[in-house]
């Protein structure tokens, strides 16, 4: 017909032979062996995926308790307390980590860090939060990367228990905190700085909310000197970081300009307020 025939590829091979072929590939052959050995790394590797994405998300939740237990520092009567708590929950959760780095020995890193790196930006997070609390600064990536260096003096630690003398040697391994990750850990902290300035405006602080706006106008011109150099995920967080901002600086207003004329116990609704404003019509 005008349409033409279109020969399929395997009619260009005879039945007979295909069948022979596939008779003549036997479990035992070097082609076998080798994708054998392919499949068993391939799933070696999907499997430890799995399991950092599981410590991952564990890592994340334990964060985030750590974080909202934090924001009771500023109405709670002890806050000692508060902060001796928060060091027993990050030691927790620098627990889990201890096992993502147990799970990337003699790994790269970069193969697995789409499965940790969510749960180390909420630890950045947390662990930035903490470091504010106490000292009203921001702590280093460096300061974080040694939190980040364990080891195993004993044989219950370690995960082959021999009585050699080899074992009882410390062994020591750890993981480190990439710049992206801490960047964005960063970025998170300014939405509870946010926050913690709405805490403080309904206690009737009046101090910590400009002292929170000097914090965060200088983090905020760190983000801007990164600029779209950066990757996308940070300039991404770039607008969010702006929001809270202004929203901090709103408050200072507020308290500056009608501070005097409001009861402190309404302060917070004022502020409120304004901020469902700012949510609403975007940034000034």
């Amino acid at each position: 017909g005008s349409g033409g025939f279109r020969k399929r590829k395997h009619d260009n091979f005879p039945r007979g032979q295909k069948r022979e072929e596939k008779e003549n590939v036997t479990p035992s052959s070097a082609l076998m062996i080798s994708f054998k050995s392919f499949q068993l790394e391939l799933d070696t590797r999907h499997d430890k995926y799995e399991r950092l994405v599981k410590l991952s998300r564990d890592i994340t939740i334990e964060s985030k308790r750590t974080i909202f237990l934090l924001h009771r520092f500023i109405s709670a009567p002890n806050g000692e307390e508060i902060l001796n708590e928060s060091e027993v929950k990050l030691d927790a959760v620098r627990r889990k980590i201890k096992q993502v780095a147990q799970e990337l020995i003699g790994e790269d890193v970069y193969q697995f860090h789409r499965a940790i790196s969510p749960g180390l930006q909420e630890y950045v997070e947390a662990v930035s939060f903490q470091y504010f609390i106490k000292t009203r600064s921001l702590i280093s990536v460096e300061e974080i990367n040694k939190q980040l260096i364990f080891t195993a003096e004993d044989r219950e630690e370690t995960t082959n228990t021999t009585s050699s003398s080899h074992d009882k040697q410390p062994h020591t391994w750890s993981l480190k905190i990439t710049p992206v990750d801490y960047l964005l850990g960063v970025a998170d902290l300014t939405g509870e700085l946010m926050r913690l300035c709405i805490s403080s405006v309904g206690n009737g602080d009046i101090d910590t909310p400009f002292e929170l706006s000097q914090f965060l106008r200088q983090i905020y011109d760190g983000f801007t000197f990164i600029g779209n150099t950066g990757p996308y995920e940070v300039s991404k967080k770039l607008y969010t970081l702006k929001q809270s901002l202004a929203k901090v600086e709103n408050a200072c207003y507020t308290l500056k300009v009608r501070g005097s004329e409001i009861p402190k116990h309404m302060l917070a609704d004022v502020f409120s307020t304004k901020t469902e404003l700012i949510d609403d019509d975007g940034l000034p």
